[in-house]
């Protein structure tokens, strides 16, 4: 039997393939602690045997990517200073394997069918929360809030989010029809749900101010390039403005009212306190990457005790640059931070500029929502997560440079189908 290599590759004439690998890879990410690590090799089949179909194509150019390298090698090095380097070497090497999965995903998969992947995914790990989720009470507020089949209410949100996002592209984009709008509708109703049910105050923020982002996006898409950037900036400047009118009017403190949460954000502003102590320790190149949160560990015993985590596992401070500060210093952080600029201000740019560009406002969609996460959670700093995963892939497109058929959007309906080799199977 003998296989078409575009029907591995394309990445025009791999829909079907590359949607399925991204919708397992999404529901990996989300359950990996309850299946283990035949997950994770499920994960790396998904994608690292594609080198072996043609290498080149699939791997490409890497001295083009290696600004992408910068943070995974920097936390890989940062094993010979690290406290724990047992756990430096094994989590650095583990990122960095996931940076080069989600490469060769960016390079085989266009972004229609990330759109279907995503909505496949992020539908699957929703069904499976209702099905199996449980409700958690949280210490701190004496609530009860639903947890899916997660540890946290914020990851059943994240992925909530997701879903949104992934749907919004199915149904405003002009991307999918039929069949897939009605799966976008459903994804939709399932999220909103999981939304309400999380009371997650961090997703349903996130979500209504990035779909908000989106939704005023499309309309500039109307305008030509030149208006559209005068507009965005002079919105840019209003936004700004209105938030810090509402930040020190007391706006801030009756959203979080509204959630039930007080200034203190249940504990965080404690924790980013504790974590700006922490990394004043070694403030240049940090502890070592995923090196604080260690059993037998002094700060991090007493930090699961303050904030009743019996598991002592699974626990961080909640924000991305401090997180990324206490264990790789402020080098690892800007090396970090690089990325995720790079590549909103680099999808933004595309999308101003060009007269429609689909690819570009959802790559950068995806971009800002992990953006505005990074001040309460840490989705981009850890291996096999969603979180990293997107960024990457948003951050690869950039970079491939390769602006062909291959990488445009094709009307719902049509393909343009390359004739490639053939690979035995």
């Amino acid at each position: 039997m003998r296989i078409a290599k575009h029907r591995l590759i394309g990445p025009e004439g791999n829909e079907a393939y590359g949607a399925f690998a991204v919708a397992l890879s999404l529901f990996v990410f989300a359950y990996s602690f309850r299946f283990g690590q035949v997950s994770i090799l499920a994960y790396y089949a998904l994608w690292l045997p594609l080198v072996a179909v043609d290498y080149r194509r699939v791997l490409g150019n890497y001295a083009h990517y290696l600004w992408l390298f910068a943070f995974a090698l920097f936390a890989c090095l940062s094993v010979f200073w690290s406290q724990a380097p047992g756990a430096t070497m094994r989590t650095g090497l583990q990122y960095l394997s996931h940076v080069v999965c989600a490469l060769i995903a960016m390079r085989v998969v266009d972004t229609r069918t990330l759109v279907r992947g995503g909505l496949i995914g992020t539908g699957l790990v929703l069904f499976y929360s209702l099905a199996f989720g449980v409700y958690h009470l949280d210490p701190l507020d004496g609530t009860y809030s639903f947890v899916g089949a997660f540890a946290s209410k914020n990851q059943l949100g994240f992925y909530a989010s997701l879903a949104v996002l992934f749907a919004f592209a199915a149904l405003f984009l002009g991307m999918e029809r039929g069949v897939w709008k009605l799966a976008a509708v459903c994804c939709v109703l399932v999220a909103l749900y999981c939304l309400k049910a999380s009371q997650s105050a961090t997703s349903v923020l996130t979500t209504v101010a990035v779909a908000g982002l989106c939704v005023a996006l499309r309309a500039l898409e109307m305008l030509a390039p030149r208006h559209r950037k005068m507009l965005f900036s002079a919105l840019a400047v209003l936004t700004v403005g209105l938030g810090l009118a509402a930040v020190y009017g007391g706006g801030f403190e009756m959203i979080l009212g509204v959630f039930g949460k007080d200034a203190t954000l249940t504990g965080r502003t404690y924790l980013w306190q504790q974590g700006i102590a922490a990394a004043s320790a070694a403030p240049l190149v940090g502890i070592g990457y995923q090196a604080f949160w260690v059993q037998g560990f002094a700060e991090a015993e007493r930090l699961w005790a303050a904030f009743f985590i019996a598991g002592r596992s699974g626990f961080h401070f909640h924000n991305t640059f401090i997180a990324a500060t206490v264990e790789t210093g402020l080098i690892g952080c800007l090396l970090l931070s690089m990325v995720l600029l790079a590549t909103l201000t680099g999808h933004l740019r595309r999308l101003l500029s060009a007269a429609r560009d689909r690819e570009a406002l959802v790559l950068f969609t995806i971009a800002a929502l992990l953006a505005v996460r990074t001040f309460v959670e840490i989705d981009i700093l850890n291996p096999y997560h969603v979180g990293s995963f997107l960024l990457y892939f948003a951050a690869g497109k950039l970079t491939n440079g390769r602006r062909s058929r291959a990488h445009r959007f094709v009307p719902a309906g049509r393909s343009i189908r390359p004739r490639l080799g053939t690979v035995a199977a």
